[in-house]
């Protein structure tokens, strides 16, 4: 029984802390560089693929500014102030929003912003309806402003909403908390999203692919040109396990039919993930 838990990985993890601390404990690197490192601990099972994801959208977050992600003027869904009761109401449950920038005489003069739920109080009585007394005020942003800083003043602020502004002080677009969110922990789906399948192999930059144990056989074998057979098994994680022998940890690997798989995610009741490459690429 090994006594020495940090060492568990072997002497190739134990060079890549090696490298790692040299990294932060030597002068200043390139952002590159520092990627590449972690995308190395990844590939070696000291991080998840959803932990890499993070990490190096939580960097790019500090490089994009608010033009980079808002929504264009053109696909905001505005309303007026003049409008009637049941116009908002109608253009609300079509959209399915909850926050909605609201307009004067034109869609540069923004004088506030509607939340949806603050509607449910005139549903019923559309004769006491006063927009102006529900309106929350709105935040004004310019194009240039970093990411980062405004994912800040949101958190600061409370705020889950930012008009963005051109230079003449016209509406540019709009961003919210999820866009900011988004470019840290990917896409954000909700109830009113459109459902798509997950992708369940990532081809590397590097050469090979990122597996989900899940991945149908038949499916790894059209993106990577294999030809294993489907009979006795449906995923790759399933005929994986067999020719193990046994449930693989973190950091074993095998060759399978010109293939070598590489357990990158497991816990103690399954595999979950794996690198997979040709040994000739290595």
């Amino acid at each position: 029984m090994n006594e020495d838990p940090g060492s568990t990985n072997g002497p190739a993890h134990r060079k890549w802390w090696d490298r790692l601390g040299h990294l932060f404990s030597g002068e200043p690197r390139n952002r590159e560089e520092l990627i590449e490192e972690l995308r190395s601990a990844q590939a070696n099972g000291l991080m998840s693929n959803d932990t890499l994801t993070m990490v190096e959208g939580a960097i790019k977050v500090t490089e994009l500014s608010v033009d980079d992600v808002m929504v264009p003027r053109a696909q905001i869904v505005m309303l007026s102030a003049d409008a009637p009761l049941s116009e908002i109401l109608a253009t609300v449950v079509e959209s399915g929003h909850s926050r909605f920038p609201v307009h004067g005489d034109d869609k540069d003069e923004i004088l506030g912003i509607l939340l949806a739920k603050d509607l449910l109080k005139f549903v019923g009585d559309g004769n006491s309806f006063s927009i102006a007394t529900i309106l929350r005020p709105a935040v004004l942003i310019p194009e240039a402003m970093r990411l980062n800083v405004l994912l800040a003043e949101f958190r600061h602020t409370r705020n889950h909403m930012a008009l963005v502004v051109d230079e003449y002080g016209g509406v540019a677009g709009l961003i919210t908390i999820e866009d900011v969110l988004e470019q840290i922990v990917g896409e954000i789906d909700d109830e009113h999203d459109d459902e798509e399948e997950p992708q369940l192999m990532h081809e590397q930059a590097g050469g090979g692919w990122l597996v989900s144990a899940l991945t149908p056989i038949a499916d790894f074998n059209e993106q990577a040109g294999a030809s294993f057979s489907d009979e006795e098994f449906d995923t790759v994680g399933g005929m994986t396990t067999s020719e193990f022998g046994h449930l693989p940890e973190v950091g074993e690997e095998i060759a399978i039919g010109g293939y070598l798989f590489h357990v990158t995610e497991a816990d103690d009741r399954r595999v979950q993930q794996f690198r997979v490459t040709r040994p000739a690429e290595d």
